[in-house]
């Protein structure tokens, strides 16, 4: 029987938030090895629990190694990113290994390295050698550099977002590693990068254009010789030399076809970039729509305070504007240890008398007073049964207080951050969100997957901050030039 690791290291960077990314951070969401890997991901709706699932039935011995993952924020430390990558280099030396499963996130970036992914994998590639099959899964949002792709073998990324099919990419990886061990197929990669930027508002996987851009690579995914076919639309909060999107065709020993198709793809996307530039509504007129909407709960995203592209979790913009017109109620989630620490103090049951969020920095709000009673205290644990963005079944926001107001406002504090990807974030403190005006979900596109079911529709809320829509606001440094929008006269030369 012949034997695979199954390794991960997987961070999404944003190079616009000061606070780095320490080992603890890994250790607080998941950073486990050997058989802890089966137990922490064998049942999640993750591309590790699809390997799992799938090796054994291929009849592949699993060789579980290490998988870390950190939630979003800013660079890795130095010292975190080469410790880990440290155990996972040691860990596969020493195994006997035919081949291996690798799962990356594309858009990790660490204090002394932009392109954190590719050394990851160029380091593995050279310390196994240029003969061993390494099949790789990115994240949507990854920033594709040749050298990730250059040290693979072939390389499958998730094609929904929300991303809900990450279980289905790793069955897929764990099935293009197993024919190219059993020499069906001789996977050739190819991958393109025009000169573009996505905004996160118009990479939804559902609507147009990237519908459409997405419907054509599975069709191309169907034709005889092509192995597999993705789209990664970026990350633009990283300012890396590869920030933009990447299209990237997988053939069976045709290098060719493989750039041909690739490059199709990317044309496509080039012919319709004037509508891949979004931005969303301002604060105060969002408040007003949700208050006119008698159908139940709107959903406020919070997109410059998205805590799945590394924000700090405690911006209180559209909170203010809630309190400051009287809109309501409403359902907010802030990072804050120092508050839930003086509810803990305090006690449930009794009243309160709090300044909330706006600790981290200037850039996403004040503090906030409020006065209400502590009616919860959680240990900030709970488990996602369902496919949600990120696919991570078990999960921990710390220590958490729910305060309710005197205006009937929820406010869920929590210890460590969380995006909101599970609605279990809330449900576990016996919060029914169907019972207010407004939710805030602190993120784009990825907490749609949880809040849609409970809300009449789902507003993107143009608020400041390090993850805002509009990447006008950032001072990049290092990000490709000519860039489509930000020099909008950019030519794409295809020839």
């Amino acid at each position: 029987m012949k034997r695979v690791g199954v390794a991960s290291l997987m961070h999404e960077s944003n190079t616009f938030y000061p606070v780095p990314t320490n080992r603890e951070m890994f250790r607080d969401t998941c950073l486990v090895s050997g058989r802890e890997v089966i137990s922490h991901w064998g049942e999640a709706h993750h591309e590790i629990g699809g390997m799992l699932e799938v090796l054994p039935a291929l009849g592949l011995e699993t060789v579980p190694l290490l998988t870390g993952t950190a939630m979003p924020s800013g660079p890795v430390e130095e010292e975190a990113y080469e410790e880990i990558l440290a155990e996972i280099l040691d860990r596969i030396s020493g195994e006997s290994l035919d081949g291996l499963l690798l799962a990356l996130h594309g858009a990790m970036v660490a204090q002394h390295v932009r392109d954190a992914d590719g050394r990851t994998a160029a380091k593995i590639r050279q310390l196994v050698g240029p003969d061993l099959p390494i099949v790789m899964t990115l994240d949507l949002h990854a920033n594709v550099s040749p050298l990730m792709i250059g040290s693979v073998t072939a390389t499958t990324i998730y094609r929904t977002y929300p991303h809900l099919d990450q279980r289905e990419r790793g069955r897929e990886a764990a099935r293009i590693l197993a024919e190219t061990l059993e020499g069906r197929i001789r996977p050739v990669q190819a991958l393109v990068k025009p000169p573009l930027c996505i905004s996160i508002l118009a990479q939804g996987s559902r609507y147009e254009p990237m519908a459409d851009l997405y419907r054509r690579m599975e069709e191309l995914i169907h034709q005889e010789g092509v192995v597999t076919a993705s789209i990664a639309p970026g990350f633009a909060y990283a300012d890396v030399e590869e920030m933009g999107p990447g299209f990237l065709v997988v053939t069976d020993g045709d290098g060719p076809r493989a750039r041909n198709e690739a490059l199709g793809l990317a044309r496509r996307a080039w012919d319709r970039r004037h509508e891949l530039t979004l931005l969303g509504t301002p604060i105060g007129q969002a408040v007003r729509e949700a208050m006119a909407d008698d159908a139940g709960p709107v959903t406020l995203l919070d997109v410059g305070d998205n805590v799945g592209g590394g924000s700090p979790a405690d911006g209180t913009l559209i909170l203010e504007e809630v309190i400051r017109t009287g809109s309501g109620p409403a359902l907010v989630v802030l990072f804050d240890p120092a508050a839930v620490q003086a509810c803990a103090a305090s006690g449930v049951g009794t009243d309160v008398s709090l300044e909330v969020g706006g600790k981290s920095d200037g850039l996403h709000g004040p503090p906030i007073p409020i006065r209400g009673r502590v009616r919860c205290l959680h240990d900030g644990a709970f488990v996602e049964e369902e496919p949600r963005h990120g696919g991570a079944r078990y999960n921990n926001q710390g220590l958490t207080a729910l305060v309710e107001t005197g205006e009937g406002h929820a406010i869920v504090l929590n210890s460590l951050r969380m995006a909101p990807m599970s609605l279990e974030q809330v449900l576990s403190l016996g919060i029914k969100p169907k019972s207010y005006r407004i939710l805030v979900a602190k993120g784009a596109i990825a907490p749609v997957a949880a809040y849609e079911p409970v809300s009449s529709r789902m507003v993107y809320v143009d608020t400041p901050g390090i993850t805002s829509a509009n990447p006008a606001h950032f001072d990049y440094r290092h990000r490709p030039r000519p860039l489509y929008p930000f020099e909008p006269e950019t030519v794409w030369d295809l020839s």
